[in-house]
């Protein structure tokens, strides 16, 4: 009898807890149980700021390593208090790699409160992918979708920030939330494979 050999990371991806602490104990539950090493959160952690508590701090009790990004919902505030309370990387200003997988992106999204403009969003993507442009995996981590996706046929408008990115960058993945009702679609977009996550976690392992 053959073992599967264990991936050189497994990653759970998740985001859109809009304040719901039940979401979070499924998603802690979860990385618990599908062993998980890092714990992405693609934004909207609270409802436009509101209950920002028991949003983090249950993923690192279990010492899940986690990195974060804001979303449309997420003020520079929330965000920032996030940062500095819970110690953890928001890859709209840092790129971070682990066992050669390379994680950069950015936050924030076309509407909301932390509207982020595409020129912005392109700007910060371009310099997090710098950072990890020779790791063997590139990770792209956003809140909004691309321009010119499926996700954005069947839902609304996406980011040309992020299309552009995936064009000229070529990350392997790129990780996607805000549109909760096409959770778990996934497409090709050139070489890369864009997975767009919700609040139930979608669990990808990295050979």
């Amino acid at each position: 009898m053959f073992m599967k050999k264990k991936p050189k990371l497994r990653i759970m991806v998740a985001g859109d807890f809009h304040g719901n602490k039940k979401t979070v104990e499924k998603l802690v539950e979860k990385a618990e149980k599908y062993k998980v090493d890092v714990v992405i959160i693609t934004g909207d952690v609270t409802a436009f700021d509101v209950d920002k508590e028991g949003m983090i701090g249950p993923f690192l009790k279990k010492g899940k390593k986690v990195l974060f990004i804001g979303g449309n919902h997420d003020s520079a505030e929330t965000i920032e208090q996030i940062e500095k309370e819970y110690k953890i990387p928001n890859l709209q200003k840092y790129a971070v790699t682990i066992n050669d997988v390379g994680f950069f992106g950015s936050g924030g999204g076309n509407i909301g409160i932390n509207y982020v403009p595409d020129k912005e969003m392109f700007k910060a993507i371009r310099n997090g992918f710098s950072y990890v442009k020779n790791a063997k995996t590139k990770v792209m981590v956003t809140h909004v979708h691309p321009k010119g996706s499926l996700i954005e046929k069947f839902s609304f408008p996406g980011s040309e920030a992020v299309t552009k990115a995936i064009y000229e960058m070529k990350p392997d993945i790129e990780v996607c939330g805000h549109i909760h009702e096409l959770e778990g679609a996934v497409e090709v977009m050139g070489s890369t494979r864009v997975v767009c996550v919700g609040s139930s976690g979608k669990i990808i392992d990295i050979d």
